[in-house]
C-alpha cells in the first residue's frame, strides 16, 4: 500500500497555524485544517465537556519558527529598516500602514499634454489650483480643472495617532532610504514629495547615519537617522519636520479603511480600543516620532 503524500504547506497554511497559535484553537473544519492535521502540524484535542479544539504540535511550532527566520533573512536592508522604524511608531501609540497606495494632488504642476480643454487658454502662472476629491467639472472652469494633477503616492510608512478626535490625528509620512543612491534618486522627484506633503501634516526621511547631510534634505522635511546596525542601532531625530495642518481627504479615509495596519508582536490579537488608558483618556500617546 502506497504511503500517503504529505501536503505541501503554503503561506495560507502558515497563516492559519499562526491564527491557531494566537487563539483558543476553535476549529474551522475546512480543507486547510484537514491538510495541517494530515501533515502533523496540528493535533485535535477534546475537553471533558466534549468540545474539540486544535493545538500546534512540536513539529508545527518548529515549522513556524523556521518560516519566521527565513522571512527575516529574505528581507532587504530597506525593508528591515522600515520595520524597525515602524516598531518605534507603534511603540509611540500610532497606527501605522506600510506602502499604502494613496491618490494625491500635486499643487501647481503642469497638466499632462492633451488634458486641457481645447477651447480654453492655459492657466496663468501663479493662478490658484482647485483641490477637490470629487469631479466638479460643472462648476470649475475647464482650464483650472485641467491644472489639478493627480498622482499615486506610495509612502513607505503612513501613520496617525490612535485617537477618535480628528483634529488630533497628526497624519505623518516617513520615507525610508537604506542607501545614498536611493535617497538622492527620491530627492529628484519633486512631485512625489509634494504629494506626500498634501497627505500629511509632517513628512520625514529615515536613513542610516552618514549617507547624507541634513543640508542636502529640503528644509520642510524632518530627518531621522539610525546609528549602528539595523538590528541593534538606535534612531535619533536630527531635525523636526515643518508642521502643516492637514485634514485627511475622504479618499485617504477610504484607503485606510480597506488596508490592514501593521501590528506589534507584543499587541494581543484581541486588544480592545483604548485598553490600558486611564478613565477619561482617549487612547492618545505621547508625541510620536
Amino acid at each position: 500500500m502506497t504511503a500517503p503524500t504529505r501536503p505541501t504547506l503554503t503561506r495560507f497554511h502558515r497563516t492559519r497555524m499562526m491564527q491557531i497559535w494566537r487563539s483558543a484553537g476553535w476549529p474551522c473544519r475546512d480543507a486547510i485544517e484537514i491538510e495541517l492535521l494530515a501533515a502533523g502540524m496540528l493535533a485535535l484535542q477534546q475537553s471533558p465537556e466534549g468540545c474539540e479544539t486544535l493545538r500546534l504540535t512540536d513539529e508545527g511550532i518548529r515549522t513556524l519558527a523556521q518560516a519566521r527566520q527565513g522571512n527575516a533573512r529574505a528581507l532587504s536592508a530597506h525593508d528591515r529598516l522600515g520595520q524597525k522604524f515602524a516598531a518605534q511608531l507603534l511603540a509611540a501609540g500610532r497606527i501605522v500602514w506600510h506602502e499604502l497606495s494613496l491618490r494625491a494632488v500635486v499643487e501647481g504642476a503642469d497638466a499632462p499634454a492633451g488634458s486641457a480643454h481645447p477651447s480654453t487658454a492655459p492657466v496663468p502662472p501663479g493662478a490658484p489650483v482647485s483641490i477637490s476629491l470629487w469631479s466638479d467639472a460643472d462648476h470649475t472652469p475647464p482650464a483650472r480643472a485641467a491644472a489639478n494633477v493627480w498622482r499615486m503616492a506610495r509612502p513607505d510608512l503612513f501613520s496617525v495617532r490612535n485617537t477618535s478626535v480628528p483634529a488630533y490625528l497628526q497624519p505623518m509620512v516617513h520615507e525610508v532610504k537604506a542607501s545614498r543612491a536611493d535617497l538622492l534618486s527620491d530627492l529628484r522627484h519633486d512631485a512625489k514629495r509634494q504629494a506626500y506633503q498634501w497627505l500629511c501634516e509632517e513628512c520625514y526621511y529615515v536613513f542610516p547615519a552618514g549617507i547624507a547631510e541634513p543640508e542636502e534634505i529640503p528644509e520642510h522635511f524632518g530627518i531621522w537617522v539610525l546609528h549602528g546596525s539595523i538590528e541593534e542601532g538606535r534612531f535619533e531625530l536630527l531635525r523636526p519636520a515643518r508642521h502643516n495642518t492637514c485634514t485627511l481627504p475622504f479618499a485617504v479615509w477610504m484607503a485606510l479603511c480597506k488596508a490592514t495596519p501593521l501590528r506589534s508582536d507584543d499587541e494581543p490579537a484581541q486588544a480592545h480600543l483604548g485598553e490600558g488608558c486611564e478613565p477619561g483618556e482617549t487612547g492618545d500617546a505621547s508625541p510620536a516620532p
